[in-house]
């Protein structure tokens, strides 16, 4: 009796039918690419993927994966997706957001998104750039830099997004590269399977207003060896286990920090934290709440079989009655 086999699910059926439009050489297309293909690798049924993305050149990238996709307001693709996510707990809720949108304007909604620890999977994309109003220095971007769009160096300070998600609870935390697609693809597959909150940074040139850290750079060209190395490849390891100690847990700390704060000649990609000791933000939900997964709103029908609403609004203008 023959079997039937499953056909396997190719990333063109998450690619939009029309033409991907960004700057030639952006690593913006390497993003979306390893984005398509993790998704493939996942099977996940289009439909039960949302992507939500904020404003900036990244702002552009739901447009071009062939799920649900929700452009949401400059900083606030976090609250947006947060919510979806509790309505729908079965969704696969992902964020586009570029280092501006995320570290900049939207820093306050990172930082709360690391307090839940809501499932879901946060990809940065790393140009240190504004790239969509021309080149302004972006939250990542070295203090003391000056782009070829800048009319002075860069006046302020640089934020680590790896550091600031580990000191504000995100539970896995990796560095892509968004021109090393096979590495890329393998660290969304990871991040989208975690239960929990993780935050992917991609490094990536902007080959039209970042002159300093380009695609050369990245390859160590100036140095004669690859800037970028896998932590996996070097033997790191980045899990706390669930039944990890104090002493582990400041151990394990220590050696993120290290890697997480080296920067130049070397540069580590990789997963660089991977937290098993913290619940997720459903499972606390459903433990104050134990038939919150039964009664979540993606679940409560919205009409009869007539079609007519189910929602009473009658308390509510009652409270309004003069």
């Amino acid at each position: 009796m023959a079997v039937a086999v499953k056909p396997k699910v190719r990333a063109k059926e998450y690619k939009p039918d029309y033409p991907i439009d960004w700057c030639p050489g952006c690593g913006d297309f390497g993003i979306v690419n390893a984005i398509h293909q993790a998704l493939a690798r996942l099977e996940i049924p289009r439909h039960k993927v949302a992507v939500f993305g904020g404003i900036g050149c990244s702002g552009k990238a739901q447009y071009y994966v062939n799920t649900y996709g929700i452009h949401t307001l400059h900083g606030r693709p976090v609250p947006f997706a947060i919510g979806t996510r509790l309505a729908n707990p079965e969704l696969y809720t992902l964020i586009v957001s570029g280092d501006g949108d995320s570290l900049g304007i939207g820093a306050g909604h990172f930082v709360a998104a690391g307090r839940r620890n809501v499932n879901l999977t946060y990809i940065l994309f790393d140009n240190e750039v504004y790239g969509l109003t021309k080149g302004q220095a972006a939250p990542t971007l070295p203090l003391g830099l000056r782009t070829k769009a800048m009319a002075m160096e860069n006046i302020q300070g640089a934020v680590n997004g790896l550091m600031l998600a580990c000191a504000t609870g995100y539970t896995w935390i990796g560095r892509g590269y968004a021109y090393n697609i096979k590495q890329l693809v393998d660290l969304l597959v990871q991040a989208i399977e975690h239960p929990g909150l993780a935050f992917l940074d991609v490094l990536q040139p902007c080959p039209t207003y970042n002159n300093l850290h380009t695609k050369e750079w990245f390859a160590g060209e100036d140095v004669g060896h690859p800037r970028l190395y896998d932590l996996q490849e070097e033997g790191y390891d980045p899990v706390i286990p669930e039944d990890a100690d104090k002493a582990l847990m400041e151990e394990k700390m220590l050696q993120f920090y290290r890697k997480a704060n080296e920067w130049g000649d070397r540069i580590p990609t990789g997963v660089f934290l991977v937290n098993r000791n913290v619940s997720t933000f459903e499972e606390r939900l459903a433990e104050r709440f134990p038939a919150y997964k039964a009664v979540a709103p993606a679940k409560q029908p919205l009409a009869d079989e007539d079609g007519t609403t189910l929602a009473d609004l009658t308390p509510i203008f009652q409270e309004h009655l003069v």
